[in-house]
């Protein structure tokens, strides 16, 4: 267990405790705070509150947060798409939703558990939870991830992925008609703080940098590339919205039930990098799934019929 202690200060005053704490704490959520505060590990001014306690100026605020539980994971055949492999990297090409590491709630059927069945050696970096995991795509994201077999190729990779030398582009289908071929987005992405679950763009944020070319229109949707030049929790889905080009079918940043998709129209398909052993550089490039193809079929067709 780990204790944090904070201070209120004038511009917290008045607002919920729970609200309060992921201000301070940005990997914290208020769900997560509500469940320390019926537990009784979170104290203000040496004494348990309630949910709903507002915060005064000065109160200290103790929070003992739990040891993480850690999941026992097991191996599992989930018959990857394995489409590279050697003895330090590999790539796998990640179907719709299929989370990528285990975590409360998705104990099994992650991209881990069917890595951890597929070989032994994973690069231990990033704990138990998490070998061989680079960089992540979300659940309903299709296409391309990085693996680290061994620690030396995860330094290797991550360090290629703080200096941006990693290609990664991504097919888009967005709602709207981009009227310009090309575009950059340059906007800094931080956690929304109406709702801890959600990226927006902040002036606070990380730097993000989103390029893209349009590729199709279709009426009133338009398939683009998108290249990540930064690699921000939800950086396409959320540059896309800001600048009014939502993802179609995204469940979180999009309009509701305009397509019938299964999650955001999203799939990596090109992925490039530096080998960690021989520094020649891979590109590797997976097709669109069947589910995006049919979507893009049926845009194309509604087009050609109200032009008829």
């Amino acid at each position: 267990m780990e204790d944090y202690t904070y201070k209120i200060l004038e511009e917290q005053k008045g607002e919920r405790i729970d609200k309060a704490l992921t201000t301070l704490e940005a990997d914290w959520t208020r769900s997560q705070i509500q469940i320390w505060l019926k537990d009784g590990a979170v104290l203000v001014n040496g004494e348990p509150v309630k949910t709903n306690y507002k915060v005064r100026v000065n109160d200290v605020i103790t929070v003992t947060v739990p040891e993480a539980e850690e999941l026992d994971i097991v191996a599992e055949d989930l018959d990857l798409e394995i489409v590279y492999e050697d003895e330090d990297v590999l790539v796998v090409n990640k179907p719709r939703g299929m989370v990528v590491h285990p975590a409360p709630g998705h104990a099994s059927g992650t991209l881990v558990n069917g890595l951890m069945h597929h070989c032994n050696d994973l690069s231990g970096i990033n704990g138990v939870m998490r070998p061989g995991i680079v960089h992540r795509i979300d659940k309903d994201t299709t296409g391309l991830l990085m693996v680290a077999k061994n620690d030396k190729a995860h330094v290797s990779l991550v360090n290629q992925l703080v200096k941006k030398t990693v290609t990664r582009k991504y097919t888009a289908l967005v709602h709207g008609h981009i009227p310009h071929d090309k575009g950059t987005v340059d906007a800094p992405i931080g956690r929304d703080a109406r709702d801890r679950q959600s990226m927006t763009v902040l002036d606070k944020g990380k730097h993000a940098v989103t390029h893209f070319r349009v590729l199709e229109r279709y009426g009133n949707f338009t398939l683009v590339e998108c290249s990540l030049e930064t690699g921000r929790t939800h950086q396409i889905r959320v540059h896309m919205k800001y600048i009014g080009f939502p993802l179609a079918g995204d469940p979180k940043y999009g309009p509701k039930k305009t397509i019938e998709f299964d999650g955001q129209a999203l799939h990596a398909g090109v992925l490039g990098f530096i080998h960690p052993r021989t520094e020649e550089y891979l590109e590797f490039e997976a097709p669109l799934p069947a589910d995006f193809k049919e979507l893009l079929e049926e845009m194309k067709s509604n087009v050609d019929n109200k032009e008829k």
